[in-house]
């Protein structure tokens, strides 16, 4: 939960260490552009960045984490574009990992974040000769589907004339509220039993870039001493997952609250597709397993009616994932109504927490 928090800032931090990247790189194009008919533009290298961040929960305890896989360019126009993949979300524990994915940044509408900034060239073409230069710059956060305007300090390094490092004067604070992701930190603090989840991250990050069609050996050298970094393989990666995998997935796809009917209706709405995806590509992965699609509902309305609505809405899942190409042997559904309620039917949002949709998982029988 801290870790999705954190990464919020994260990515807040790294925009900030991206627009500053621009703009020294620019300053190098420049310089290049009199020895070359054409200025070349510039890649982030992933093996050799590093951004992690850190959340707090309980109030006191610390964790740190990554966001694996980055990617960015900076082109000789002064155009820089960083994205995030936000499903390469490294705890160092799956559940973890998959918490943070499909609770808080909601990777299965909401996939990356990405960082844009437009750099002045002329605002750094003394980087060659200082070599290292401290400055304050804007850039643009995109997360969650919300566009904000923010502002770094960062550090950048000119390593060599086809490569720099940027990286954070200070760690980062990002805000969980201003991308609209405060209520997946109770979804967070459901999930895992914790309390207290701090509502704001701070991001660390060194990003090297280098010049298009030059060699990368130096930068390697310069990354030697960082561990964890650079590109993870993600779930698309995989072929199957393990058992236990299979089942923090459906665990933790349980508690989205992302499939969505029409009041009193078993009818799915459209909001309902990006998660019946995901759920597909697990199930996809997990070849071994019988899924169980369970339906459930406040406790407005007679137990009877209740029941057999949630049959209804229970099966209509089961259906919409078969019609997506899940094998009807491997899915079945079942309704319970009012039981087993998460929280007390007494307001409309603890009702609403009671009108859910969940997964399950045992063997299939040979």
């Amino acid at each position: 939960m801290f870790e999705v928090v954190a990464f919020c800032r994260k990515v807040r931090a790294k925009a900030g260490a991206f627009s500053l990247v621009l703009a020294p790189l620019l300053g190098l194009l420049l310089l290049q552009s009199h020895a070359a008919n054409a200025a070349p533009n510039w890649t982030l290298d992933p093996d050799a960045s590093v951004l992690t961040y850190q959340s707090v929960k309980k109030n006191t305890i610390v964790e740190t984490n990554k966001i694996r896989n980055i990617t960015g360019t900076l082109s000789s126009a002064g155009d820089a574009k960083i994205s995030f993949d936000l499903n390469s979300v490294d705890t160092g524990v799956d559940l973890r990992n998959v918490r943070m994915r499909f609770l808080f940044f909601e990777t299965f509408k909401y996939p990356t974040a990405e960082l844009t900034a437009k750099v002045d060239p002329a605002a750094f073409a003394d980087l060659p000769a200082k070599r290292r230069i401290k400055a304050s710059l804007p850039f643009r956060l995109s997360l969650h589907g919300v566009d904000k305007d923010l502002e770094a300090s960062v550090v950048v390094t000119m390593i060599s004339d086809t490569q720099v490092s940027v990286a954070s004067e200070a760690p980062v604070a990002v805000h969980v509220e201003d991308f609209g992701l405060l209520p997946n930190v109770d979804k967070l603090q459901q999930a895992a039993n914790v309390t207290n989840i701090v509502p704001t991250a701070s991001v660390s990050f060194d990003f090297v870039f280098i010049a298009d069609g030059s060699k990368p050996a130096a930068v390697q050298t310069v990354a030697a001493g960082t561990t964890g970094v650079g590109p993870v393989a993600t779930d698309a990666a995989k072929a199957n997952f393990s058992d236990e995998e299979c089942l923090n997935r459906f665990a933790v796809l349980s508690r989205t609250g992302a499939i969505y009917f029409r009041p009193a209706s078993a009818r799915l709405d459209a909001k309902s597709r990006p998660l019946l995806t995901e759920v597909e590509g697990v199930v996809g992965k997990c070849p071994t397993l019988k899924v169980e699609v369970s339906g459930y509902t406040d406790s407005d309305g007679s137990p009877e009616a209740n029941k057999a609505l949630s049959e209804r809405r229970a099966q209509a899942v089961a259906d919409a994932l078969v019609a997506g190409g899940v094998p009807r042997q491997q899915i079945s559904a079942a309704g319970h109504g009012e039981e087993s309620p998460v929280a007390a039917n007494d307001t409309p949002k603890n009702k609403a927490l009671n009108r859910r949709i969940e997964f399950s998982a045992t063997k299939l029988a040979n």
